[in-house]
């Protein structure tokens, strides 16, 4: 008799990323984040998220880190002030750019930035297998192959790799607007492929979360009404037809009637540093992230 073959090592769980990664309607790329660039600052704002990450990731003293995907450095900047030599790669030379000016300005000597790709050819970059003590990647495996960028962190790591992903839809997306008007997003639950994945590949990680608020802030009404338009047309672009979402637009415009308030905030810098607006909703949306780590 043939030994049964577990159900989860026969799934693709990296073909059916693949798929997912192709339905999305927004992919990153570093034109997107360029542009993004210019709205953030680098002024630091208190975040939770950066908090919770460091003391899970527990890096120790003296350990190397490759950010993989550090955007403006939100956490290769406290990485460098605690002492560590830090190695901050991203495709977004305008998300480099802020880190470079906040490391200039503090006269970091600890990060090394590169700019690059998750598809790029890493060794031609100076970053080779067991390059650095600690890998992480965090809220950047925007990828279309997750199981080559997974991978990629497990070669380069000397001793440990910790990431997150998204543990339900978009964190563009506000699921209870689209709940409220009677539409709904296609949910991908970023980290159960990575743990899938993972575990074909005989690596066992260890699986945490991360709670944090986002607020979103809007100019006025009618701002905060086109930015929910395109969220609502991201969004279900699979799971909508387009009369159904013209159908959905005045229970946006009465949803946002009932929970916009005056932002007491107003012009102190959000969790990216960019000014907060005039307007917010009644309650921040709270955002569920998986820690995911492994040793090597």
């Amino acid at each position: 008799m043939q030994n049964d073959v577990p159900l989860l090592i026969e799934a693709d769980w990296s073909n059916d990323w693949k798929h997912y990664q192709a339905l999305r309607r927004r992919s990153d790329n570093a034109a997107f984040w360029d542009e993004r660039s210019k709205t953030f600052t680098t002024k630091d704002a208190p975040s939770a998220y950066i908090e919770a990450f460091l003391r899970l990731a527990d890096i120790q003293p003296g350990n190397t880190v490759f950010d993989m995907g550090c955007g403006n450095g939100a956490l290769a900047l406290p990485l460098a002030r605690a002492g560590h030599a830090v190695i901050a790669a991203d495709f977004s030379r305008g998300m480099l750019d802020i880190l470079r000016a906040t490391q200039a300005t503090e006269h970091l000597d600890g990060i090394t930035t590169v700019q690059m790709s998750w598809e790029d050819d890493w060794e031609l970059f100076g970053i080779g297998k067991k390059s650095a003590d600690v890998c992480i990647a965090s809220r950047s495996l925007a990828v279309a192959d997750l199981r080559d960028a997974l991978l990629r962190l497990t070669a380069v790591a000397r001793k440990r790799v910790c990431i997150t992903l998204a543990t339900g839809a978009s964190p563009r997306t506000d699921e209870r607007v689209l709940r409220a008007i009677g539409l709904h997003a296609r949910v991908g639950r970023d980290y159960q492929y990575a743990f899938n994945i993972l575990a074909n590949e005989g690596i066992q990680p260890t699986v945490s979360y991360i709670d944090s608020t986002r607020t979103d802030t809007f100019d006025n009404f009618n701002a905060a009404y086109l930015n929910f338009k395109r969220m609502i047309a991201d969004a279900t672009a699979h799971t909508a037809s387009d009369t159904q979402r013209e159908h959905a637009l005045p229970r946006l415009q009465e949803w946002l009637r009932d929970n916009l308030v005056p932002n007491e905030h107003a012009g102190e810098p959000d969790e990216k540093g960019r000014p907060q607006a005039a307007l917010r909703l009644a309650i921040p949306r709270t955002l569920r992230w998986a820690f995911l780590s492994w040793e090597v």
